[in-house]
């Protein structure tokens, strides 16, 4: 009996942030469930580390520029601390993200994480259906499906 051969698609890249690492993991693990779920093979698959939120957006601008990927997921998580930074960093994350969406026409997800507290985002970063990893990979493949549409 032949395996099932999956749809070839294109090939998918995921940031992942180091920092807050436990969480990240998660999100990560969350999104690799979803991939493998979908109609992408996992050797489609590209995943890239960088040192913490704030180098998402570039890293990912790289990733875009290399024409190679039809879709970025990025993964991290900011975690209100006792200072201003949390704004800062979690205003100039999703303005990058926002900016690549529109200056390379690919999904360029958002899975990053901006909680007040660490319980909140070990929560979101959980092994169930309110993981947010899961929700950016479930974004991603329907950008792709709606994109090739129109």
């Amino acid at each position: 009996m032949a395996k099932d051969k999956k749809r070839k698609s294109g090939k998918i890249a995921i940031v992942v942030s180091n920092y807050n690492k436990l969480v990240t993991e998660g999100l990560l693990k969350g999104a690799l469930e979803v991939i493998k779920e979908s109609d992408f093979d996992e050797k489609d698959l590209k995943i890239i580390y960088c040192p913490g939120a704030f180098e998402i957006p570039l890293t990912a601008k790289h990733l875009c520029e290399s024409g190679k990927y039809c879709a970025v997921i990025c993964l991290g998580a900011v975690i209100k601390g006792e200072t201003a930074h949390f704004d800062y960093i979690s205003d100039a994350v999703t303005r990058g993200i926002l900016q690549l969406n529109l200056e390379f026409g690919i999904p360029v997800t958002f899975g990053v994480l901006t909680c007040y507290t660490e319980e909140q985002a070990i929560k979101r970063s959980s092994n169930d259906a309110e993981n947010k990893g899961r929700e950016a990979a479930q974004t991603a493949i329907e950008m792709i499906k709606l994109l090739k549409e129109i």
